[in-house]
Formats: structure tokens, C-alpha cells, sequence
């Protein structure tokens, strides 16, 4: 019996003292949030807007459709509304001045005819809406009101990972509500938002907390809760959140002209995966690849080429491409920056003048699907042809690129260019013609790696080319 006793209870009694005794310990070290959020919850606001509008599909949150993994923006709204009334949207802001100046999310309000911000008091008030900023999706408000509670605004610089933070918010509309976590990276870098270096956590966010506010454990504002990952539409565990400091900068501009000027260089730009870095000679996959200089813009008047990596900008270092936008996005218009590059396996530095960015700014798009093209007549499997007269002014291309016409699933195809390509530049050599291409190509060295700079819809992209032994 006594052994049938200690095969099921194997601890003496000492060791189940001491290690209940490491229970009230272990509780002890967990962060308290109850003063933070009774100083700093009132200066949370619950934001509802209202828009005309002549059937019910028309204010549905962004990326919902059928299936898949989808970046979400979030707010909540009334459901089944009939046509021709005013739905609801819920989402959530905090105020940062005490005259009512109160920062959201601009999807919460966007097309709103009227913005309704409800106060910890209960008291409703229509908000003035100030300015937005849509590539930030950031929006301010101002309410006509005084001696308002608000929040402490923070350093989001000084965040660090694995620090606990806390929301407030109104998810699926109910108010004030609380929850934490901790912050699982920084300077994340989302489909389709270019200048905005995301805070990730893992606090549990869901459609009403937009626009709420991120704090640390002092009650410092971080970050403005925007959207989360997930393929149910509710939290799974990634929230991303716009860090209070660039949110801040965006604000003062609001404030002061109603709009927001951000920095351009004129380059479009690509990471350096570890293909591309062994064949520009680096020892680390890292900066940012230039993959086309924009005629008349900064970048091309410093003298940046095509073929070069941005390693530091303004001594800030760039580890991957999505690093530099908001780097540059936040510079001051019309002043000089330092620009860290490498160029032919030689680091130099150059003086930009960063201006205004242009509307006209091209994005470089993603890869076609391949095709299924018969075999080419080189080393590399694949067949070029000179363009046409008609395909250079096509194209915007003067003097310089040859065409695919046929790929075999060779070098070349596993290095990813596809038919239909243009080759720019191979081996860092502008290819002006397909006489050039073919001396070019006997000139490779076998089983070096180089890059090839290849043209196809929507811009410019270097690929790693591995030559056969």
C-alpha cells in the first residue's frame, strides 16, 4: 500500500512545500496594471461614426473575403443594416491634450459624415475631424471641450522586445476594456504599408480596438493599435501597433497644415536575399538593393546607381529593404542626409538632399506566374532577342535590355527570370544588345554566382544568377 502510495505521489512532503511556497513568488513578479489603468483609462475615448449610404456592403473592414491569411484593419459595426440608414462604426482614440485634440485611426472614420467620441463620463460629443494621413492610417480629431484627462506620450524608441504592454479599447463594442501582453518584435513591415515600422505584440486585439492606445508598464503611450493577422477575422495572436513616435511627427503636421510631407529619395528598392549577396561579394545579407533610379530625383542627382546597397541612412543601419521608406518617410524635406552604401564591393558614403515625396512614386510589383517556354541556345538555357523600336518607347527604355524570348528550366529559370523579361544589366554590365548579351555570358566564370538586373510589369528587380559548372 505504501509503495502503490509513493508511485502515485513520488514528492515527499518538503518537496510539495517548497514548491507551493514558489506559487505566491512567482505571482508576485507579474506586472500590476490596476494604477495604470485608473490614471491613465479615462483619457481613453470610444469613437462612432456615421455614413449615408445606399446598401449595406459598402462599410465592411479591409481584407475580408473568402479564405486565406489577410492583414486586417478592424473596427466594429452594426450588422445586416438596411439600406438607406446610417451605420455605425465602433472603433476607439485617446486624447493628448487637455484642449481635445484626441488621435485615431484614419479606417475608423474614413467617408464619415459624422464623428462621435464617447468620454469615460459617458458625456458624447461630435468631433471635428483636423486631417489624416492615409499611408499611416492615422486620423486626428478635436473636440470643443476643456480640462480633458489625457494620456502620457512615450518613447516607442526605447521599447523593447519581450516588454510588457496593455491596451485599452472598445472590441466588439464593449467599452473600456483591458487587455495585455508583451511586445514580440519591432519594426515590422506589413503588405502594403510602406512607412510604417510596426510594433508586434501579442495583446489580445479585436475589431472596436483600432485606434486605441499601447502602453508600457509606466503608462507611457508606445503605439496606436491598427490591425491584426488572422484568417478568422479575430485576434490570433499577432497584433501590430503604429509606434506613438512616428504617430507624433505625423500629428504636429495635422496640426499645422492638415496634411503630412514625407521624405522621397527616387529609387525603388529590393532586399538582398543570400543569392544576391554572394554574388555582390558580401559576407551578410543585409541593406537595401537599388534596383532603379528615378530620372530628376534625389537619388539619382547624389549620384546613386542602380546596382548599389544602401547599408546606413542618416546613420541609422538599414538590415532589410522594408527598414529604408520609413527611414526616409520621416526626414526633414529640403535637408541634407548621409547615405551608407556599397558599390562594387567598396563601401563609400554620399550627401542626398532628400524633397517632397511625389504621388507619382512607382512600386515594384510582385513576380508573374512562369511560363513553360522550349529550350534556349546558351549556357544559361534561355534565348534573347534585341527590342524593337516600339518595345523601347513601350517600355521607357532607350539604349539598354534584351529580351526573353525562350527559357528552358536552366540557370537562369532557377534563378527566376521568366519569359518576357527584359535583361538590364548582368554581372553589374549594362546589356545593350543581344551581340553583348552572348560575349557577356561566355565571359562568366564557372560556378560564380552574379547579379542580373531583369525588367518586367511594374519595374526593375535584381536576381542572383549561379553559373554551372
Amino acid at each position: 500500500m505504501n509503495m502503490a502510495i509513493k508511485q502515485l505521489f513520488p514528492l515527499s512532503a518538503l518537496s510539495l512545500v517548497f514548491l507551493l511556497g514558489t506559487v505566491p513568488a512567482q505571482a508576485a513578479s507579474l506586472p500590476d496594471f490596476t494604477t495604470l489603468v485608473e490614471k491613465y483609462g479615462p483619457a481613453v475615448i470610444n469613437v462612432s461614426t456615421t455614413q449615408k449610404i445606399n446598401h449595406p456592403s459598402m462599410n465592411r473592414g479591409e481584407g475580408e473575403g473568402q479564405g486565406g491569411d489577410l492583414f486586417r484593419h478592424f473596427f466594429g459595426e452594426e450588422e445586416n443594416a438596411p439600406e438607406q440608414l446610417d451605420p455605425r462604426s465602433l472603433g476607439s482614440g485617446f486624447i493628448i491634450s487637455k484642449d481635445g485634440y484626441i488621435m485615431t485611426n484614419y479606417h475608423v472614420v474614413r467617408e464619415a459624415d459624422e464623428v462621435i467620441v464617447r468620454l469615460s463620463d459617458r458625456r458624447e460629443i461630435v468631433a471635428e475631424l483636423v486631417g489624416f494621413d492615409e499611408p499611416s492610417d492615422l486620423a486626428l480629431l478635436k473636440v470643443n471641450e476643456s480640462n480633458l484627462p489625457v494620456v502620457k506620450i512615450g518613447d516607442s524608441e526605447k521599447l523593447k522586445v519581450g516588454e510588457w504592454v496593455l491596451a485599452i479599447g472598445s472590441p466588439f463594442g464593449f467599452e473600456y476594456s483591458v487587455t495585455a501582453g508583451i511586445v514580440s518584435a519591432k519594426g515590422r513591415s506589413l503588405p502594403r504599408e510602406n512607412y510604417v515600422p510596426f510594433i508586434q505584440t501579442d495583446v489580445a486585439i479585436n475589431p472596436g480596438n483600432s485606434g486605441g492606445p499601447l502602453f508600457d508598464l509606466d503608462g507611457n503611450v508606445v503605439g496606436i493599435n491598427s490591425q491584426i493577422y488572422s484568417r478568422t477575422g479575430g485576434f490570433m495572436g499577432l497584433s501590430f501597433a503604429i509606434p506613438i513616435d512616428m504617430a507624433m511627427l505625423v500629428v504636429e503636421q495635422l496640426k499645422e497644415k492638415g496634411r503630412v510631407s514625407r521624405g522621397w529619395m527616387g529609387i525603388l528598392i529590393q532586399d538582398v536575399t543570400r543569392e544576391l549577396a554572394e554574388s555582390f561579394h558580401m559576407k551578410t545579407p543585409k541593406g537595401a538593393l537599388v534596383a532603379k533610379v528615378l530620372p530628376d530625383s534625389p537619388a539619382e542627382k547624389a549620384g546613386i546607381k542602380v546596382g548599389d546597397i544602401v547599408l546606413k541612412f542618416n546613420g541609422r543601419e538599414v538590415v532589410n529593404s522594408s527598414n529604408l521608406p520609413p527611414m526616409v518617410g520621416i526626414s526633414p524635406i529640403g535637408k541634407d542626409q548621409l547615405v551608407n552604401m556599397l558599390r562594387d564591393g567598396k563601401e563609400m558614403t554620399v550627401k542626398i538632399r532628400i524633397e517632397e515625396l511625389r504621388e507619382e512614386e512607382t512600386k515594384i510589383s510582385q513576380n508573374r506566374e512562369p511560363a513553360k517556354p522550349d529550350l534556349g541556345d546558351d549556357v544559361l538555357q534561355m534565348t534573347v532577342v534585341d527590342l524593337t523600336k516600339d518595345q523601347r518607347k513601350q517600355m521607357d527604355l532607350k539604349e539598354k535590355g534584351v529580351l526573353v524570348k525562350e527559357i528552358g528550366k536552366g540557370p537562369a529559370y532557377q534563378s527566376g527570370v521568366r519569359q518576357g523579361d527584359v535583361i538590364l544589366m548582368l554581372d553589374n554590365q549594362e546589356v545593350r544588345s543581344r551581340k553583348q548579351y552572348v560575349e557577356l555570358v561566355k565571359g562568366l566564370s564557372a560556378g560564380k554566382s552574379v547579379p542580373m538586373l531583369v525588367q518586367r510589369r511594374g519595374g526593375p528587380v535584381f536576381l542572383a544568377l549561379k553559373i554551372p559548372k
